[in-house]
């Protein structure tokens, strides 16, 4: 297929020097012909991108979905699910410069191939441990497994022996059995994420210059702009796979399901969030194989032949010799890659590229720790199920970003806005998005009244120290473990850590319908008239429902709102930088974000996010787990806080972006831009400032973007 390319060049050629009064016809003919061949070829490629990024979006956005699940599943922290979700921009980290600089002198299109199969294959490795670590294990008092005879929480064996000793004794048995738990494959997570995001890395710098070097002029920003519309499917499939999975039991096909007796509302249920990930390497296993029989190289479309450049790259860069823009477009030589130092330079010593990339790094930092942990944020401070939480995320936040992208690219063309406007619209989109988000401080949802946690056993406030408070008179007849987790309610509508720290003297009953009577501690509690308790935690008061609605409402808004500076912003990104240096600077620009944001937001995020954390989990034999309750009103302001503070110092970035594009811009540039065409951008030439509209119509390619918001 290369071969056949490369005649239909040499064909398009000898057709078109024939004199013009005698093959006018011919020549117009042929061209027309080698127009549809070329139409043909790139939009094959243009089909098979798409699907790539609906792939690789898809098991993105997927992951995020299941970041709960795996910190249940593994019993770690946030912090370290941080780390686990970071690993994917640290796969890139690796090879981005190489692929985005030297990529495009090798066969691209195989070269997303084998990417596609390597993020298969990490996608793959991430659902393993569920197979190798044994079946999912939860805290659960004994009469609530498989008994229906009435025991004791309070009097059972273990209240003969003393406290202290019985957690000694716990802490002492099987040393190595933590180990042999599957505590440490996580691992084998973050090695698989690591392998997706190496092999997600050449997809978007060579599949979009691709797209740019070999599609007509007006229409490669239509092309783009399908790629990325595209892209926006799957975050929405993903997020429906995973609330889809989250329904399902962790351990689905290998244990009798009428003997799980946890819900899906339960803080300790795990989904099935092994088996999306299966569905996703295959996906991404298919997405990869057209682009082995595709050729490196399409004939060019006839207005493309003599110019290295769009007419308006060059009104928007340093004017160079035309000779010295062929040489970067037609000679593929070894020592053109040795010019990457004095590129590095060329790139970094442009003030705009400069100042936009770091109130893109801050803005990042912001939206990737929100978007990370947006799930746990809606289960624990609304009360809300894993399957819910995805299912709203992809069918309402999600299509108001590509709805926000869309209208976005749709404001530029119709008002023909220049550089200078764009620059503009991208901060008030980032103002307005983030005075928005200001709005949902007011939005919270109390403490649930959890016993020695958030209230006392009498109903008052608790003591500073939670773990001392746990105990009380009405549960002091029982020896029972500060480190279980086991919730039961009461009918006075307070949750208590265990049925033992309730002061529970029976139970009847098994598995979920177990019911617990003579409760001390129930009884006690200033507002009750009865001493029983059920299993599972108590409800959210009567108002958080609302508030989840308010709080569903500004954040779809909010979504809409900070998307729609992302294409004026990509458009003043590649319209301020030199034509050779496009890739270069898209790939600088992503390994930055990458860097920079993708890799430290989760991590710090999530240990600003444990701070909040009133009660921890531990592992079987002995450590501290996952945590079971956080403090609902701390970890707001701290979730909330953090974003905000990021994103008002990215908009200070931007206003500096703008100051120096007004600076470097005469009067009469603004005029010009004013009236519908294009100001200037660090240049001095002002002809040829006719804007072509159709390029304007691109969505912005954001570093994983398609699960940022």
């Amino acid at each position: 297929m290369e071969i056949s390319s490369k005649e239909n060049i040499r064909f398009f050629s000898n057709n078109t020097i024939l004199p013009v009064d005698r093959s006018s016809f011919k020549s117009e003919s042929s061209a027309s012909k080698d127009k549809q061949s070329c139409c043909g070829g790139i939009k094959i490629f243009l089909g098979a991108l798409s699907f790539v990024y609906f792939a690789k979006a898809l098991s993105g956005s997927y992951l995020k979905s299941t970041i709960t699940q795996i910190e249940r599943r593994f019993d770690i922290p946030s912090s370290l699910v941080g780390i686990i979700d970071g690993s994917f921009e640290i796969g890139n980290l690796l090879i981005i410069i190489l692929v985005s600089y030297f990529g495009a002198k090798l066969h691209r299109p195989r070269i997303i191939g084998a990417g596609c199969l390597i993020m298969s294959a990490g996608t793959f490795l991430i659902a393993m441990p569920q197979f190798f670590m044994g079946r999912y294990r939860y805290e659960r008092f004994p009469s609530t497994i498989n008994s229906t005879v009435s025991i004791s929480p309070c009097l059972q064996d273990k209240s003969q022996t003393p406290l202290s000793a019985l957690e000694k004794s716990q802490a002492k048995i099987n040393a190595g059995c933590e180990k042999e738990a599957g505590s440490s494959m996580w691992i084998y997570v973050l090695l698989g994420n690591l392998l997706r995001g190496i092999g997600e890395t050449p997809i978007q710098p060579l599949g979009i210059a691709y797209i740019d070097d070999y599609a007509v002029e007006e229409n490669a920003a239509l092309y783009i702009g399908c790629v990325q519309t595209v892209a926006i499917i799957g975050p929405i499939f993903g997020f429906l796979l995973g609330s889809l999975c989250a329904k399902l039991y962790v351990d689905i096909g290998f244990v009798d399901l009428d003997s799980v007796t946890i819900s899906p509302k339960d803080v300790q249920w795990v989904g099935a969030w092994w088996l999306g990930y299966l569905i996703a390497g295959v996906i991404s296993v298919l997405a990869g194989i057209p682009f082995w029989f595709l050729p490196k190289h399409l004939s060019k479309p006839e207005s493309r032949k003599d110019s290295s450049t769009s007419s308006e790259q060059s009104k928007f860069i340093i004017e160079e010799s035309k000779d010295q823009h062929k040489s970067y477009q037609h000679q593929a030589k070894l020592a053109e890659m040795a010019k990457f130092l004095p590129s590095l330079k060329n790139l970094f010593g442009n003030p705009v590229y400069i100042l936009y990339l770091c109130a893109s790094i801050i803005q990042f930092n912001s939206l990737i720790g929100m978007v990370t942990y947006k799930p746990k944020y809606i289960e624990q401070q609304y009360g809300q199920t894993s399957s819910k939480t995805n299912f709203v995320i992809g069918l309402i936040n999600i299509p108001a970003v590509a709805f926000g992208i869309f209208s976005g690219g749709l404001i530029m063309k119709k008002f023909r806005i220049g550089v200078l406007g764009a620059a503009k619209l991208s901060l008030g989109s980032s103002f307005f998005g983030y005075l928005l988000l200001l709005s949902l401080f007011a939005m919270g949802c109390e403490n649930s009244d959890v016993a020695g946690l958030t209230v006392s056993y009498h109903g008052m406030k608790p003591m500073t120290d939670y773990e001392q408070s746990l105990f009380s008179e009405c549960n002091s007849g029982c020896s029972c473990s500060k480190n279980d987790w086991d919730p039961i309610c009461g009918e006075n509508g307070v949750t208590y850590v265990s049925a033992c720290l309730a002061g529970c003297q029976a139970s009847n009953g098994s598995g979920k319908n177990t019911v617990f009577f003579n409760c001390s501690c129930v009884e006690t509690f200033e507002s009750s008239q009865s001493s029983s308790a059920v299993v599972g935690p108590c409800q959210k008061g009567n108002e958080c429902p609302k508030m989840f609605l308010y709080f569903l409402v500004i954040s779809v808004i909010t979504s809409y709102t900070l998307s729609v500076g992302g294409t004026p912003g990509y458009i003043l990104l590649l319209r301020c930088i030199k034509p050779h240096l496009k890739s270069f600077a898209l790939g600088i620009y992503t390994l930055a974000i990458r860097v920079l944001a993708g890799v430290p937001a989760p991590v710090y995020f999530g240990v600003a996010i444990d701070t909040t954390c009133l009660k921890w989990g531990s592992k079987r034999c002995g450590g501290r787990g996952a945590c079971r309750l956080y403090d609902s009103s701390a970890l707001r302001y701290v979730y909330l806080g953090l974003t905000l503070v990021l994103g008002m110092v990215s908009i200070f970035f931007s206003v500096a972006v703008l100051w120096v594009l007004r600076k470097s811009s005469s009067p009469q540039d603004e005029t010009l831009s004013a009236n519908g065409e294009r100001g200037g951008c660090g240049t001095k030439s002002r002809k040829d400032n006719f804007v072509n509209n159709d390029w304007l119509i691109q969505s912005t390619y954001w570093p994983e973007k398609e699960t940022r918001l």
